[in-house]
């Protein structure tokens, strides 16, 4: 990539210093921000490599940058604005263009970096996440060097069609007990055995040896049939799995090691999309149009705020609906319309008038309003899936026509086909849960004693696709290089889809087929 244009002229200097200046009035918290001023190849370049100068070589960063590419040139689309999650924060500006829109888009930076830093589920990212993609393209560069381009191309197309399999909320917890000597053992049984409180002389009635025993041998047992099952409980982290126990060369577990944790860093990034983007738009809103809109400016920023946040019958716009939601919670503190007496209130009329005007400061900076408290707090510990589940009331759906649409062949036009709040409230969440993608699990790591790999998915509203579920099992095979296999239901019906690598099969699960080690 050509070099990042080198002269940051003096007047963005000064306005960087007074948007910034703004943001922090406002009661933004957020790294330092580094901002480059590039040309439209050069940010599509980087667009294309998820927004890194510097990425590993392979053929989708080319594919991705021609689509950026053409959509620039016939005016399809027009990248205004670029910001990584780092300390510092990397901002990219299009050096073409107008001075309004750098100004917007350093505010709208500003807001997206507040979040970074805020946002609970960014906490476990890797803030040095800039010097490591450039350590992931050397290391991928040497493997070439050793082995081939084409091989280690293979390899990544192999463990990129798997990037997904992974477990956003293990950095939160542990997922797996920690190793136990055989004396912890024995005691921790002991402390499962159940025990009736009792004076010395009943204790031999109210809890007798024989029960005792017979509670200890039950509990020893069990110990003993999980320390034969592999993994010890359903995985949801299929990535890590293979790391540990497929059969990987070295050059192999580091390209997959590699995968896997940039899929950990952009994986908060899909959780909070609606959220993010839409708390970024609405202090670039506020800092507009506060300070720094010239009167000039007024009908430029207006057309292209207005462009953001277009959005027609059926189509879901991340930047309208999650600020038009910030928007909805900041009045709904400010004027009390939140609790159990205004949930439980059947009356319309009432609930639009609810709370009616309250006293509040004419002109708000920062937290000076119940509103403002509120949604730094929701900023601060929620996700798309909780904030829509949360805050997305009938109202709401109703004021912005968040209604089920379908093409009408005979009038040409889309139309409404479903209104029930609920339903469409569970299709949005469905659609966001895990990035729409299915929950897939490892259930047996040595199915039938033959050294197999059983997945399981596990239901949560969206149905697999079959086409896609098939062809993530050849992708499994080439890695685990040993049958594999997959439980779904489909239909109402449990099926089991095999591939040992030469043919792909899909049979009913019936009495007669070896169990799993785990079930979900």
């Amino acid at each position: 990539m050509r070099s990042i244009i080198a002269e940051f002229p003096e007047e963005l200097v000064a306005h960087r210093e007074r948007i910034a200046a703004f943001a922090r009035d406002e009661g933004l918290d957020f790294f330092p921000v580094l901002f480059e001023l590039v040309d439209f190849d050069q940010i599509n370049q980087i667009a294309a490599y998820g927004g890194f100068p510097q990425r590993y070589p392979h053929w989708r960063f080319g594919m991705e940058y021609e689509r950026l590419k053409k959509s620039h040139r016939y005016g399809l689309s027009r990248i205004y604005e670029m910001v990584i999650n780092n300390d510092p924060c990397y901002a990219y500006l299009l050096a073409d263009n107008a001075m309004v829109d750098h100004k917007t888009v350093m505010a709208h930076v500003y807001g997206h970096c507040d979040f970074f830093k805020n946002n609970i589920w960014f906490r476990h990212t890797n803030r040095k996440m800039m010097d490591e993609m450039a350590n992931h393209a050397t290391r991928v560069r040497r493997h070439i060097e050793r082995r081939g381009f084409e091989t280690v191309e293979r390899f990544v197309d192999t463990c990129l069609s798997l990037e997904h399999l992974i477990d956003p909320h293990s950095v939160f917890m542990r997922r797996e007990a920690p190793a136990r000597r055989s004396d912890e053992d024995e005691s921790d049984i002991e402390h499962q055995v159940v025990r009736y409180p009792a004076k010395r002389y009943m204790d031999r009635f109210i809890n007798p040896p024989a029960n005792i025993r017979a509670e200890r041998e039950r509990l020893t047992e069990r110990r003993e049939r999980e320390k034969h099952k592999h993994p010890a409980k359903p995985l949801r982290d299929v990535l890590l799995f293979l790391l540990k126990h497929a059969p990987l060369e070295d050059w192999e577990a580091d390209l997959l090691a590699m995968i896997r944790e940039e899929a950990y860093y952009f994986a908060p990034q899909g959780q909070t999309k609606i959220m993010n983007e839409g708390w970024a738009t609405y202090w670039h809103s506020t800092i507009m149009t506060r300070y720094a809109l010239r009167d000039d400016e007024l009908v430029t920023y207006c057309d292209h705020h207005s462009g953001t946040l277009a959005s027609g019958p059926g189509q879901l716009n991340p930047y309208k609906i999650g600020l038009e939601l910030w928007r909805d919670i900041e009045f709904r503190w400010n004027t009390g319309r939140y609790g159990k007496e205004y949930d439980e209130c059947e009356d319309i009329a009432r609930r639009r008038t609810w709370g009616g005007t309250r006293d509040l400061p004419e002109h708000i900076i920062g937290k000076e309003s119940p509103g403002r408290e509120k949604i730094f707090e929701v900023r601060k510990i929620y996700n798309d899936v909780t904030f829509i589940d949360e805050f997305l009331t009938p109202e709401f759906v109703e004021e912005h026509n968040l209604y089920h649409y379908r093409y009408d062949p005979a009038t040409g036009r889309m139309v409404v086909v479903d209104r029930d709040f609920d339903k469409i409230k569970r299709q949005l969440l469905f659609a966001l849960t895990n990035h729409g993608q299915p929950y897939i699990y490892v259930v047996d790591g040595n199915y039938a004693n033959r050294g197999e790999l059983y997945l399981a998915h596990k239901p949560t509203g969206m149905d697999l696709q079959i086409k896609y579920a098939t062809e993530t099992l050849k992708r499994l095979h080439t890695i685990w290089r040993r049958p594999v296999h997959l439980q779904a239901r489909i239909r109402d019906e449990m099926v089991r889809f095999s591939f040992d690598g030469e043919q792909l099969q899909q049979q009913t699960i019936s009495d007669d087929l070896p169990k799993p080690a785990h079930q979900v």
